[in-house]
């Protein structure tokens, strides 16, 4: 039965071996779920949160899923609304891996809120005068667009697509799904600017707090940018995980070349908007309140917050990966293509643990010390929850769907 539901011509792992795989990260997944029970019943005094630390690990995961699935969004519009016609051959796989980061964003504020069944309530009860309000909203409706998008690929499963229902609605979504598209890039603008925006408003925590263009501060445009940016990133290499797993081509170089050479130029054009940002924020806005940069890097009892962790994140993860992807040699080479897309996802997720963390960290009143956090393990439990839970959704989608529609080409011949 199983061999029945695979793609044709392609090959697949014995059925003991696939569910042998699954199994183990099912475990982590319960594991997972064990951590979330806990928080609900005991509430969220079991985490190592508190009045400094509101957002804390949690956050700073949904923050990096949420930037590391923004090449969903992009690759999509470069896809159906700019007509790069060469991505066509990754835009499944992508859009799945954005299915997966947005189900688990949404999972982690599930847990985070403390009282789930309250959670209708940021819909019914809404503050309209909240960033955050604003992100639920574009949360939930791009998550609904990445479901749209996903389920045609669904309905092409080789059983499924033998009935002609689902076999004439999977083709009539393909030809409007440039709609879906548009709209999702639309919601993404809004609510990746907007959690950059989130923390560019708070006058209080001057290491996140940043002038801008009328209401939006510049961390508003920028965490729209690295999104787009990074995102692409995150896809290659879960891509290449998929192929070093699997021992098969997936996709073939032109349209890694193509979306590399693409976020490469994104990347180099953030992060100098990224260093003249930081530059101002120094040398203007910082002094503006009475402060100086070293304050917020060498300042008594900060623990890990030093100038190592502003290097590493724009000029280890943010120039070199720019650098080595609008290189053309550099970036067909695959072992440097390799080291960029995962310094490029290393240094997005690296600027949403600053932005949640340090901004958490530093002190805010003459009395105060800086606030050092630790998670407990029913937050790292949960946190890994959804990591294990994509891993299985992306092996479910593989093994059954056909998401990569080169692969059958590809593996005809002996590949490297």
């Amino acid at each position: 039965m199983d061999s029945a539901l695979i793609p044709e011509g392609v090959k697949r792992c014995s059925f003991p071996k696939f569910f042998i795989g699954i199994a183990i990260v099912g475990a982590v997944v319960l594991w997972g779920v064990y951590g979330m029970l806990v928080c609900w019943l005991k509430g969220l005094n079991v985490t190592g949160m508190d009045d400094y630390y509101g957002f804390a690990l949690w956050i700073w995961a949904d923050l990096a899923v949420i930037a590391l699935g923004g090449g969903a969004f992009f690759t999509g519009l470069l896809k159906y609304i700019f007509k790069v016609d060469e991505l066509k051959n990754i835009i499944n796989f992508v859009v799945i891996l954005g299915f997966v980061c947005y189900a688990s964003a949404l999972l982690i504020l599930a847990i985070d809120i403390g009282q789930p069944l309250r959670g209708w309530f940021i819909f019914w009860h809404a503050n309209v005068h909240s960033m955050l309000t604003e992100v639920a909203f574009c949360l939930s409706c791009y998550f609904a667009v990445l479901t749209i998008e996903f389920i045609p690929n669904i309905l092409e499963n080789r059983q499924l697509d033998k009935v002609p229902f689902f076999h004439n609605l999977s083709h009539n979504m393909h030809g409007v799904m440039a709609i879906f598209a548009a709209t999702g890039a639309f919601l993404s603008f809004f609510h990746q600017g907007s959690l950059g925006g989130v923390a560019g408003v708070l006058y209080g925590r001057p290491f996140a707090y940043r002038e801008g263009l009328l209401v939006w501060p510049w961390t508003f445009f920028l965490f729209t940018w690295s999104a787009a940016a990074f995102g692409p990133c995150f896809s290659m290499v879960v891509l290449r995980i998929t192929e070093a797993v699997t021992k098969k081509k997936l996709v073939k170089d032109n349209v890694i070349h193509l979306l590399a050479k693409i976020s490469g130029w994104m990347i180099t054009t953030y992060i100098i908007a990224k260093i003249i940002d930081t530059i101002y924020w120094a040398t203007v806005t910082a002094p503006s309140m009475g402060l100086k940069m070293s304050f917020f890097f060498t300042g008594e009892g900060n623990g890990p917050y030093n100038y190592l962790i502003l290097i590493t994140e724009i000029f280890l993860c943010g120039v070199v990966p720019g650098l080595l992807l609008i290189v053309k040699s550099t970036r067909e080479n695959p072992t440097t293509r390799l080291i960029a897309i995962i310094l490029g996802a290393i240094g997005v997720s690296l600027n949403r643990w600053v932005m949640v963390l340090q901004v958490m960290a530093v002190p805010v009143m003459p009395f105060d010390k800086w606030a050092l956090y630790m998670p407990t393990w029913p937050e790292i439990a949960t946190t890994i929850l959804p990591v294990a839970g994509g891993i299985i959704v992306i092996s479910l989608a593989y093994r059954y769907l056909p998401v990569f529609p080169q692969e059958k080409e590809l593996n005809e011949v002996t590949v490297e």
